[in-house]
């Protein structure tokens, strides 16, 4: 009964979303561009330097160019595993993102999944992960994360849009983002 319920709420608020919005016909994923913050888990006598912040936010940067700007998503998954951070959600998504366009979705699930692990709140990650479970077929769990999504970021956020109106395509019709 508590299944039925969320799903029939989830049902409900994307209907209402959905008569609500715009027809979209380009789903666009809005990327992850700020490097994410250092890691607070450190001790103040463990903390890097502040040359080596300024390195990390370079290199996730130079990354990030290199998977939206030239799709060059080979190149990206080197850089970021490079940075040492790939245990932190932003990172460890984009390397998802990126096994993804290379069309490696098993490799790329564990790295949706680490990003969660790392950070549950991570709303792109649930939006990539989400666009994920479309690719494979896996309507009733895309719902389930545009349900997270709302949860975290409300309907109105660039993400949920995304994933809504991923979901609201027809099966096996292509993607565009």
């Amino acid at each position: 009964m508590n299944k039925l319920a969320i799903r029939l709420l989830t049902l409900a608020m994307l209907s209402l979303t959905l008569a609500a919005a715009p027809v979209v016909t380009v789903v666009y994923a809005a990327p992850d561009n700020d490097p994410p913050p250092p890691d607070k888990k450190k001790k103040k006598s463990e903390a890097r330097p502040g040359s080596e912040q300024t390195a990390f936010a370079d290199g996730y940067r130079a990354a990030y160019a290199a998977i939206y700007d030239r799709h060059d998503y080979a190149s990206a998954i080197t850089q970021l595993k490079a940075l040492g951070h790939d245990d932190t959600a932003a990172v460890a998504n984009l390397i998802g993102y990126s096994y993804r366009k290379l069309g490696d979705y098993k490799v790329s699930q564990i790295w949706y999944e680490r990003a969660l692990k790392a950070d549950p709140a991570h709303v792109k990650t649930w939006q990539y992960y989400g666009l994920w479970q479309v690719e494979q077929g896996n309507r009733d769990q895309a719902q389930y994360h545009l349900s997270k999504i709302a949860q975290l970021a409300g309907a109105s956020s660039e993400e949920y849009r995304s994933l809504a109106a991923a979901l609201e395509k027809a099966p096996g019709t292509g993607l565009v983002y």
